[in-house]
């Protein structure tokens, strides 16, 4: 997938820098994702549509609703496999997760679970979007103490950010990797979304950038994602998941 850039007011066409999508819910019927087999190969077509050649699936780990464990991740993400293989799919899978931090995960950490990770050792996190966990900090300490490194996901969704943006600064003091979503930068999630997922762009606080696909319609959204303003911001030099990532 390609899209449009302008250069002395001329349209040229230059690639995707996103070939990485280390943020979605493509395995079929774990989570809140790909309910189906069917669903999954249509989402991965359209990865491939968009110009991704790499995906890492990080389905839900929540332990009051998605009771995932490695165990049956991998099963899932065997299957995916499977389908890629059959359709002979030029696409790069692999899977790690989408903590949610509660008393089972911090407990797990404490007791040196296995913790599923991507990349360098990066371990994805998320909280409720009404509240930060009390325990927040400590348990970023801690998984940073482990050898962790922690990816705070969409920031820019959690309420208790919308009104205390200073708050988000100094998550990356804490030592935070923070991925944005793209579809956010749409507005697609709320108007407190987007204005916060802008501001972190003007500010370059960001890490990583993830679809967090749900369903094919969500990386179909990405040709409206390309076309707007604050995409054609973002430093990709500076986006880990980015072809352009330069340490």
């Amino acid at each position: 997938m390609f899209f449009l850039k302008n250069l002395f007011k001329k349209p040229i066409v230059i690639e995707n820098p996103l070939n990485w999508d280390m943020h979605n819910h493509l395995l079929p019927g774990i989570d809140d994702g790909a309910q189906n087999e069917a669903i999954t190969l249509a989402m991965l077509n359209n990865y491939i549509e968009m110009g991704y050649e790499k995906l890492t699936a990080t389905p839900h780990v929540m332990s009051d609703f998605y009771l995932n464990t490695p165990e049956i991740i991998e099963e899932k993400y065997k299957i995916a496999r499977t389908i890629i293989k059959a359709n002979e799919l030029p696409l790069e899978l692999s899977f790690a997760a989408e903590y949610y931090i509660d008393g089972v995960l911090v407990n797990s950490l404490r007791n040196d679970g296995k913790l599923m990770t991507f990349g360098d050792n990066y371990i994805l996190i998320e909280t409720s979007f009404l509240s930060k966990p009390m325990v927040f900090e400590s348990f970023v300490f801690d998984l940073i103490s482990k050898g962790y490194q922690p990816v705070f996901a969409h920031p820019e969704r959690y309420v208790y950010f919308h009104e205390d943006y200073e708050a988000l600064e100094r998550m990356i003091q804490l030592g935070l990797k923070l991925q944005i979503n793209l579809l956010s930068i749409l507005g697609h999630y709320s108007p407190q979304a987007k204005k916060l997922a802008q501001w972190m762009i003007e500010h370059k606080h960001y890490h990583f950038l993830g679809t967090d696909a749900h369903k094919p319609v969500h990386i179909l959204m990405l040709n409206e994602v390309y076309k707007d303003p604050h995409f054609h911001k973002i430093d990709f030099d500076k986006v880990i998941n980015s072809k352009f990532y330069n340490l």
